[in-house]
């Protein structure tokens, strides 16, 4: 028999000293979801997730039942072919740290300093995205509003009034590549390009013309927007653009972006009252379907508390 060597057999006991510092409840199991566990751990990182989020202590077994519903939600994803990559929750955990307008490290730093992984924020992601995914686009008949029944419920709430005048806007948005890392120098140089590319630029189809050859560079489909749809600073600058000619260049993560204004007209747009009107209906529709199809995933899930 090969007696172990001297070295290794160190590393072996350093190994189990490890395995017996570590705190026991990180390895108890609570719950088996589908064969899929939910130990003391994650249901201690779930509860400092939703404290930190809602400002309020959850009771124990409000987390348990997050996380059940979080298991089934990826297990139904999985079977319909709904499952994000990691490029998608990064991009997800960037664009939340941008609306929080800091960066995806100090978003980190932020979770570390209060006892949370990043991972357990990605993870409720990933079920948030695969989630919204299966209800809508399972149920995407079901979900639609009619337009008689929201013009129905906007005249109950005694408004008769369903659109009012606006403005129509076409147009293609335009990124200079400006990689990570990239010096501000570089950057500086980058708005000065813009800049001798507006001043070329007369027309969508120059514009078409012009950056599709142009290395490092992209133009994107046309895109159609309303007034309502757009923010109010963004139409100031689109009704201060001459039709066929480019926004002022604006530094982004992607890069230099401009926008190409190919049209702008009027048009008739809903009030925000019927907006606001549709958009609640929409809601109490998928509220209603997504609680009743997870209701039927849980009825049919092998969900088995342990040590309770």
């Amino acid at each position: 028999m090969t007696t172990p060597l001297p070295g290794f057999r160190l590393l072996l006991v350093l190994f189990v000293l490890l395995l017996a510092g570590m705190p026991a409840r990180a390895q108890n199991i609570v719950v088996m979801v589908n064969g899929d566990p939910i130990t003391d751990f994650d249901i201690e990182q779930r509860s400092k997730l939703d404290q930190l989020t809602t400002q309020k202590t959850p009771a124990r077994q409000e987390v348990i039942n997050e996380l059940i519903d979080d298991r089934v939600k990826m297990k139904e994803g999985k079977k319909y072919g709904v499952d994000p990559g990691v490029s998608d929750i990064n991009q997800s955990y960037e664009g939340m740290a941008q609306r929080m307008r800091i960066s995806p490290d100090q978003l980190t730093k932020s979770l570390e300093t209060k006892g949370v992984r990043p991972e357990t924020l990605k993870t409720r992601m990933k079920a948030e995205m695969v989630w919204t995914s299966l209800v809508r686009g399972r149920f995407k008949e079901k979900l639609m509003v009619g337009e008689k029944d929201v013009a129905d419920k906007v005249r109950e709430g005694g408004s008769e009034k369903l659109q009012i005048e606006g403005t129509e806007y076409k147009m293609q948005p335009i990124v200079l590549i400006v990689p990570r890392g990239s010096s501000p120098a570089f950057l500086e140089t980058r708005k000065k390009e813009a800049e001798q590319y507006r001043a070329r630029v007369g027309s969508c189809e120059e514009a078409n013309s012009l950056f599709r050859s142009t290395p490092n560079a992209t133009i994107r489909d046309a895109v159609t927007k309303t007034t309502a749809e757009l923010p109010e600073a963004l139409r100031k600058v689109l009704d201060d653009t001459a039709i066929g000619h480019l926004t002022a260049p604006e530094a982004t993560k992607a890069g230099i972006e401009m926008v190409v204004l190919c049209s702008r007209k009027p048009t008739m747009i809903d009030t925000p009252k019927k907006r606001e009107v549709r958009e609640k209906m929409y809601q109490e529709k998928y509220e209603k379907t997504q609680k009743t199809y997870l209701e039927e995933l849980r009825k049919a899930a092998m969900i088995e508390y342990r040590n309770r």
